[in-house]
Order: structure tokens, then sequence, then C-alpha cells
């Protein structure tokens, strides 16, 4: 069985490949920065580590890549392209938005390389337990080929349309996931005046109408102050300016606060935490 290459093994990417290995699949990865522990975890769980991204994709009956924005993407597929033969499938989790995927898939069509855009959602805890789920867009015979390999990684898979239609979901997605974050803290803040457990708020509204990801899974780590990042502030911040030139034109007032509560936190320093550090800058919390 050939192996799959997987490029990029931070929080995320080396959980996911973690995942493809337990399915029985074979990988092969590569991290820019081979120091960082995220690899030693992959390595640790039956991931090859390649010295070099050339070595990673050679032979690979699919390439992946999960990195931090679209310059990212674009530059380690270039490197990398070479050594792919043509027709095997390219397939990006990062969000990097619709215009950056189609340039991409455009400048890969002539070498006969397909490319297929896949974030995803479901954060750390959904990268460990194999329960995220895909937003996928491309061509459908190309992505049938690749579906075993996100079935292995998470719980859902939606075909969105052509390349771009997945990062157009998944930027969908972001607005909902900040304001929700945002929300779940202020919430806190509020429980937290009032003289409550916020332990028992998060699980009392986490069985009612404002249930969700966000109260369930970060609402805990606002109470007990842990800031440690699953999906960082930067990032989080660099996934609404891509909304925000996406929704050129269009008024939305909760995607304009959250961004500059978020650019906020990123001016205190605290970019490099978890987006629930939200919680840290409102009085109360925890």
């Amino acid at each position: 069985m050939a192996a799959i290459a997987f490029l990029g093994l931070g929080v995320m990417g080396s959980a996911m490949a973690a995942n493809l290995v337990k399915q029985g699949f074979a990988v092969q990865g590569w991290n820019r920065t081979p120091a960082r522990p995220t690899v030693a975890i992959a390595r640790a769980a039956g991931v090859t580590i390649a010295p070099d991204v050339t070595q990673a994709v050679t032979g690979a009956a699919a390439v992946f890549t999960c990195l931090g924005n679209g310059e990212d993407v674009a530059t380690v597929v270039q490197r990398a392209l070479p050594a792919i033969a043509s027709g095997i499938p390219i397939v990006d989790c990062s969000t990097i938005g619709p215009t950056v995927a189609q340039q991409i898939a455009a400048q890969l069509a002539p070498s006969g390389h397909v490319f297929i855009d896949a974030p995803m959602s479901g954060g750390d805890v959904g990268a460990r337990n194999g329960t995220l789920t895909f937003m996928v867009g491309g061509n459908p015979t190309a992505i049938a080929l690749v579906e075993p390999y996100l079935r292995a990684m998470g719980q859902a898979v939606h075909v969105c349309g052509p390349v771009g239609a997945g990062q157009a979901v998944k930027l969908c997605n972001q607005v909902l996931a900040a304001l929700n974050t945002l929300a779940v803290a202020e919430a806190l803040a509020l429980a937290t005046k009032l003289h409550l457990d916020p332990h028992q708020v998060v699980a009392v509204c986490s069985g009612g109408a404002a249930g969700s990801w966000s109260l369930q899974n970060l609402g805990p780590r606002m109470v007990n102050r842990d800031f440690a990042p699953g999906f960082s502030v930067d990032n989080l911040v660099k996934d609404l300016q891509l909304v925000q030139a996406a929704a050129e034109g269009l008024a939305l007032p909760g995607l304009a606060l959250v961004t500059q509560t978020y650019q906020n936190l990123q001016a205190d320093g605290k970019g490099a935490l978890g987006t629930q550090a939200v919680g840290d800058n409102l009085e109360g919390v925890g």
C-alpha cells in the first residue's frame, strides 16, 4: 500500500496523521520545524518522519497539507510538486479562503495535479478523537479517492461543491465559532457576577438550547483558566480577516465586534494562547 504524505505536523496535523496510522494507513510526515514537540507525538504514533518534503511526498497515494495560511500552503506545495506524480490528489486542510484555494488549483491544473480543499472543524479535541467535520471542495471523482482518508480522521465529510466551496463553508463556520466562543465567555462572566458555580452553568446550559461545542469544550477551560492553544488567537484572527475580505460590502456587526475583540487579545500579547483566552479579558471568568 502506497503511503499518504502529511505535510504540517502541528497540533492538528500531528493528531490527524496519527489517526490515519490507527486506521491502518502508512503515513510519511514532514514539518517545517522538525524539533516541534508535536512531531515527536506523530512519530510515537507510528508516523514516519521524513527529513525533507521531497522524501515525504515521493510515491505517495495522496498528499495532505495542514499549514498556517495560504502563502504557506502555496509555498510548500510548490516545493513538493516535482516529486508528486501527476494525478495524485493534493488535499489541503488549512483555512486559506476560497480565492487562494482556487488560485492554487489553477496553478496545479496544467501539470495534471488535482487540488482539493478540505478545511475542518472540531478543534484539537476532534483532531485527537478522530471526530472532525470536513468541508470539501473539488472534483467529485478525486474527492471519492481521498474520502476513506478523510473518514479515518473525522466523523463527517461534506462535499460542498467545486474547489473553494469547502473554504467558503469554513468561513461561515468561523463566524459561528468565534461569536459563540465570545458568548460563552460573556455568559461565564455573568455567572460569576451572579455568584453562580460556573461549572454548573456550563453543565446546565450545555443540555439546553444554548448548548454548543464551544460551551462544552471551551467553557470548562475558561473556568479553569486553561488557555493552552488547541486553536490559537492568532489563527482565529487570520481566519476572521479572510471572512472580512470575503464579506466585503456586507454589514456583519457581530463579525466586526468579535474580530476587534480578538485583535485586542493580540495587542495584549495573547496571540499564541487558545481562543478560549477571550475569557481572560472579561472580568470575573474563572
